[in-house]
């Protein structure tokens, strides 16, 4: 199993290009890149998780969330990202495949201290945008099929159904 850890708030304040905290709220910013990540994890298999800092919210409780097949985290009071990020790679780190996506350069040493991989918000982009023109150009050379039931199955298994259907048991 292989997860891949984004440092949320990180990753909005490096791609500044992509992502304008003057014009829009934090809330906007986080649906953007949940988007961008929801639509690349589609392609791929991997566990994603982003984890944004609400250590500064006062009771704060950690919270956690699903969008689309995203995990989305919001730390604790007085718990950072960083925090929670280097707990989970110390958790899972010897048992699976963790790359962290940050620019922190303390938290890249001390996720490789832990078995974690370090990915820099610039990589993922990369591999983002990679993937998608890879998919992208796959889906237009593939050969198109007919979209009905009977392209999904097996010769076989039409030939039972032509069976049924001759036979008349196939009626209820």
């Amino acid at each position: 199993m292989e997860y891949l850890i984004i440092d949320g708030y990180n990753v909005i304040n490096a791609w500044s290009d992509i992502f304008d905290l003057k014009r829009e709220s934090l809330e906007e910013a986080r649906r953007k890149l949940q988007e961008i990540i929801s639509n690349f994890q589609g392609y791929k298999d991997l566990n994603i998780i982003i984890v944004y800092d609400a250590h500064y919210l006062k009771g704060g409780q950690e919270r956690t969330e699903k969008y689309d097949n995203l995990t989305i985290v919001f730390t604790k009071e007085n718990e950072s990202a960083d925090v929670y990020i280097e707990r989970f790679v110390a958790n899972l780190g010897s048992q699976h495949t963790i790359r962290v996506v940050t620019l922190d350069y303390l938290e890249q040493r001390i996720i490789l201290s832990k078995g974690g991989a370090r990915v820099s918000p610039r990589e993922l982009r990369q591999e983002i945008e990679n993937t998608l023109k890879s998919e992208s150009q796959r889906e237009r050379t593939r050969p198109r099929q007919p979209n009905s039931i009977e392209a999904h199955l097996s010769p076989e298994t039409l030939e039972a159904l032509e069976k049924l259907r001759r036979s008349g048991t196939g009626r209820g």
